[in-house]
């Protein structure tokens, strides 16, 4: 006994220290917040809000789940094929303290721990938008059946160039609506105008079914994942006087009626940018994905007619889609692989935009390469054992390789575009 004491004396015993354990409050708020809480909030795209501890912990395992997955937050790019500002993937460290927080039984900690709230104007992310052009009528959206795209011309013609920083499409509402694209239709464009101004319209088909297409650039768009449009300091999209704005509508019919009100805010450069942005695409609608075919390809290519750099990129299919691919084929002949999707989701479109804008020398060509899954192994499958076509509809396919290039403010866009290739004479010559 007094060699115990003694030994007790000379080295006291030393509880362990305990282990802080991870809270809601201080490690899994931050998280979300920097995150999650973009789309996860009232009025946005996500199913439900994770702006509170009591919101959040109903998901836990789910959201356990979820990021262990790597299906959330949304991000296919793969890591082996370029690097993007805007990658959206945690951290390991982040998914590993949401793991401990839910094995743990997702504690909600000291409230006091919280960070401070993220500020969101509510009802848009581009903050307070300096115009909004909206519907002037509602679209009523039946309860069942085939709804073809709708189009409508928004009553407001720009009377000056006006060069737009930020623009965001917001539908009034998102049960029904499946995607918004807004096009800046060009004063010279001769596209629809016999529609006139506020009255939602379907195109005519032409003698072969065929829907005419708007050409016009891209303002912005509404879809799954998408961000609202912003551009760095110095960038600006063009709208010339005389312009307007078109805007397409997918609407879904999902079992009840609606109506949907879509809206597009805008926040214009305070000064000329030096640099112009446009939306580009190599595309390709000459194809038939035969029944059973698991891996069907799909190539297309666009040659730069003038310098230019590549700022974002957007793979776009349908269900059948599988994998895309971009490449870089420079004039010299090297090739470069800038962006591998290998796991393409048609419930998210995504934008990816490299750490650096890609440089591409006039005949530069971006090509994109395309599978599609139309076999019973793809669960999203309409039908196996149809050919597939293009067409709007989701059952149909779409093969679009969206690009995002800048270039002087001051060069004509018709620049970009490469000579058309004059047909060789034929030989009059007698063999």
């Amino acid at each position: 006994m007094k060699l115990l004491r003694l030994l007790a004396c000379c080295f006291p015993l030393v509880a362990p220290a305990a282990t802080s354990s991870v809270t809601f409050s201080k490690d899994v708020a931050p998280i979300l917040e920097k995150n999650c809480q973009a789309c996860h909030r009232p009025g946005e795209a996500a199913p439900m809000s994770l702006l509170t501890y009591q919101q959040a912990r109903p998901w836990a395992k789910a959201m356990k789940q979820a990021v262990l997955a790597r299906k959330m937050p949304p991000w296919f790019a793969d890591p082996q094929y370029g690097h993007f500002r805007n990658d959206r993937s945690l951290a390991q460290k982040d998914i590993d303290t949401l793991v401990s927080w839910v094995d743990a039984g997702a504690p909600e900690g000291d409230p006091k721990d919280l960070p401070k709230p993220a500020v969101f104007v509510d009802g848009w992310n581009i903050g307070t938008p300096d115009m909004v052009y909206e519907m002037p009528e509602p679209f009523q959206v039946p309860a069942s059946g085939t709804i073809d795209y709708q189009y409508v011309v928004l009553p407001y013609k720009f009377t000056e160039d006006r060069w737009v920083q930020m623009a965001e499409v917001r539908p009034g509402n998102r049960a029904v609506v499946h995607h918004v694209i807004a096009y800046i239709r060009d004063a010279n464009s001769k596209w629809m105008r016999d529609k006139k101004p506020g009255e939602i319209f379907v195109p005519e088909p032409d003698a072969q079914g065929n829907r005419p297409s708007l050409s016009g650039d891209l303002l912005s768009g509404f879809a799954p994942g998408l961000p609202p449009s912003i551009l760095e300091p110095g960038q600006g999209r063009l709208i010339k006087a005389g312009s307007d704005i078109i805007l397409q509508l997918h609407y879904t019919a999902n079992g009840n009626a609606g109506e949907d009100r879509t809206k597009v805010g805008v926040v214009f450069c305070k000064q000329p940018p030096q640099q112009r942005v446009m939306t580009l695409a190599a595309t390709n609608n000459k194809f038939t994905i035969p029944p059973g075919d698991s891996n069907y390809q799909v190539d297309a290519e666009f040659e730069l007619g003038h310098e230019a750099k590549l700022s974002a990129l957007l793979p776009h299919m349908h269900l059948r889609g599988k994998d895309f691919e971009y490449r870089v084929i420079y004039p010299t002949g090297e090739s470069e692989t800038i962006l591998r999707v290998p796991h393409y989701d048609f419930g998210w479109q995504l934008w990816y935009q490299p750490v650096s804008d890609i440089l591409l020398p006039k005949g530069t060509k971006i090509a994109a390469t395309a599978h599609y899954d139309n076999s019973p192994n793809n669960r999203n499958n309409p039908d196996p054992t149809k050919a597939v076509k293009w067409g709007d509809q989701s059952w149909e396919e779409m093969m679009i390789g969206f690009f995002d290039v800048t270039f002087p403010a001051d060069l004509e866009p018709k620049q970009l575009f490469p000579e058309k290739k004059k047909a060789p004479a034929p030989n009059s010559s007698a063999d």
